[in-house]
């Protein structure tokens, strides 16, 4: 999908570049990964794609994005709604809980990684911001338009990320525990599991007791 929405070129569509690395994380083999290329550029079904976006709340108001790819908006749009309303949220208007949240490419490293090394190789590869987890695990934030640029020059320098992502984190966190903590993840698995949906992001954080 990343390669029929922007093109073949690894080079030049930053989405496709992402959906590389990971098929090569996960030990994917070369020859499928350029098969699914070409089938994307092709459009080898003929369906027509569009990315939509979706917003809404769950339980207490938390913020909730949902990413979805379809051919189909009507059937998405339902079936993403329905999934709110069964599970105890609402779907909200664009640009309704985005705003809480931030565009930026993501590394974290593990714990027990040079910190000082890290930063200065980070700041230098151009990222925002780096920060210590309480578990002693590094994240290092940068603009989502620069992290493949980023993540060569961490990987240049000899640091592996655990994760590397581009995501939408939110500014700030509400926890959830208890029965609501069980009601929301409900909603978010709900939602995940529809097939027309790519991501989904929140603030709420469902504490496990």
């Amino acid at each position: 999908m990343a390669a029929r929405l922007g093109g073949g070129d690894v080079n030049s569509n930053p989405r496709l570049r992402l959906a590389v690395d990971k098929a090569a994380d996960a030990n994917m083999p070369k020859d499928n990964v350029k098969r699914a290329i070409d089938r994307g550029v092709g459009g080898a079904d003929g369906a027509n794609y569009e990315e939509i976006r979706y917003e809404g709340y769950g339980i207490g108001g938390a913020a909730i994005i949902v990413d979805t790819l379809t051919d189909n908006r009507t059937r998405t749009v339902a079936e993403v709604r329905h999934a709110f309303s069964k599970f105890g949220g609402n779907m909200g208007t664009d640009g309704s809980v985005a705003f809480m949240f931030d565009h930026v490419g993501q590394f974290l490293f593990a714990p027990g990684t040079s910190e000082d090394a890290l930063m200065e190789a980070a700041l230098e590869a151009g990222a925002n911001d780096v920060n210590t987890n309480d578990d002693g695990s590094i994240e290092v934030l940068c603009d989502w338009q620069e992290f493949s640029k980023v993540k060569d020059a961490l990987e240049a320098a000899g640091f592996k990320a655990e994760l590397a992502e581009v995501t939408m984190k939110p500014q700030n966190e509400v926890d959830f525990t208890g029965e609501d903590a069980v009601k929301m993840q409900k909603l978010l698995d709900a939602l995940e599991n529809l097939d027309d949906v790519q991501e989904v992001y929140t603030n709420a954080v469902v504490v496990e007791e």
